[in-house]
């Protein structure tokens, strides 16, 4: 199987932890260069200075918000100066939680600026790279609600919808440029997103957190949350040369939560 990924470059977003760190990290190991993008630089350099190849490969940074799209079109033209990107990661922290119906409007253009315009702009910045080397990966990290939606994330739901939806139709213009485009839909996994919804549904329910975690872990047939590593590795896979021919789909890595087939 060939997963070796030397000589591209990786632009992966919300890598200062979690997933979007994991999945930095998996694809250094399989060779490429990676830059890695958020909002704290200092934390940044620490996740470099820990990549395979270290400074020999090239990693760098890039410190940019998702809700600036101007900012954020700043850092990603810089980074394709440096090198034309190879791999994108979009991966950036869901909205916050509460129901639909209640939502402020300004809940729902903010979840739309940080996650569809904020795509949007890197995808204009990588493309012309990608197709120049007829050879390119687009990896949204969004959510198994696009397929289920979760309760108590209104806004999250609606706006993981948006995303897959815009995967899906680029998957579709750009297969014969040589790029695929694909979602990872992570189920319930260890980052500081998954405590934050702990503890809202505690404070909202009258639990304890610990009530709270046990009832979402028995939800789970594999028994528990996901490491953000194991999500890293399938975005890592989904990235290498022996996934060329998956396009267009929305991979849950959910433990097996998931209903629907």
């Amino acid at each position: 199987m060939d997963l070796n990924l030397s000589g591209r470059h990786a632009l992966v977003c919300g890598a200062s932890e979690g997933i979007g760190r994991a999945a930095a990290e998996e694809l250094a190991e399989l060779g490429a260069t990676v830059t890695v993008l958020s909002r704290r630089e200092s934390v940044l350099r620490e996740v470099v200075s820990g990549l395979a190849g270290g400074a020999d490969r090239g990693h760098a940074i890039a410190v940019a918000d998702s809700s600036d799209a101007e900012g954020m079109a700043e850092a990603a033209a810089a980074v394709v100066a440096r090198r034309p990107v190879h791999i994108l990661i979009n991966n950036t922290g869901g909205p916050p939680g509460g129901p639909l119906h209640a939502a402020g409007l300004q809940a729902l253009e903010d979840g739309f600026r940080r996650h569809v315009i904020a795509n949007q702009v890197l995808l204009q910045a990588v493309v012309p790279g990608m197709r120049e080397a007829g050879w390119g990966r687009i990896i949204n990290v969004i959510s198994t609600s696009v397929r289920e939606p979760i309760p108590g994330l209104g806004v999250s739901n609606t706006i993981r919808g948006a995303v897959a939806s815009w995967a899906k139709t680029l998957a579709g213009e750009l297969a014969g440029d040589g790029i695929t485009v694909n979602n990872v839909l992570p189920g319930f996994t260890e980052t500081g997103r998954i405590r934050h919804i702990i503890r809202d549904r505690a404070a909202a329910e009258g639990r304890s957190e610990a009530e709270v975690r046990k009832a979402m872990e028995a939800r789970v047939p594999a028994g528990r949350f996901a490491d953000p590593r194991e999500t890293g590795g399938v975005i890592a896979f989904l990235c290498s040369p022996a996934a060329a021919y998956v396009n267009g789909v929305s991979l849950a890595v959910d433990g097996g939560r998931t209903q629907s087939i």
